[in-house]
């Protein structure tokens, strides 16, 4: 599975982004899915996740209230709205997928998901 994160670039404090992933090649089901971003030096964290039939979506501490993740199953793409952005947002960030849901134990895990993509750059700078 090939996944293409889009949406990123910079960004003024207080601003918003919406990134979105989509599935390139055959058309794998984006139903189990996550973002994660990963700072310069830093290891890569979880941000948001969805999973099949949960109603719940999962966040990052640091980002609920600022970030929203959604699915269009129609065109098979996941987005993460992010609003109130702050200048420790800036990361390179990544979508993840995984075929089997994963339990919401091993969600923020970054090994938990098995399909990730290239990553886009969000610079949240003034």
């Amino acid at each position: 599975v090939q996944l293409q994160a889009s949406g990123g670039g910079l960004v003024q404090p207080g601003g918003s982004l919406r990134l979105s992933c989509a599935a390139s090649g055959r058309t794998f089901s984006l139903i189990n899915m996550a973002w994660f971003h990963q700072a310069p030096g830093t290891e890569r964290e979880f941000v948001a996740a969805v999973r099949r039939g949960d109603t719940n979506t999962y966040y990052a501490d640091s980002v609920k209230g600022r970030f929203t993740i959604t699915r269009d199953m129609a065109k098979n793409q996941v987005h993460l709205q992010m609003n109130m952005l702050k200048p420790e947002d800036t990361a390179v960030y990544y979508c993840a997928r995984k075929e089997n849901r994963p339990i919401s134990s091993a969600i923020r895990q970054a090994g938990t998901w098995t399909d990730w993509g290239q990553g886009t750059q969000v610079t949240v700078s003034s």
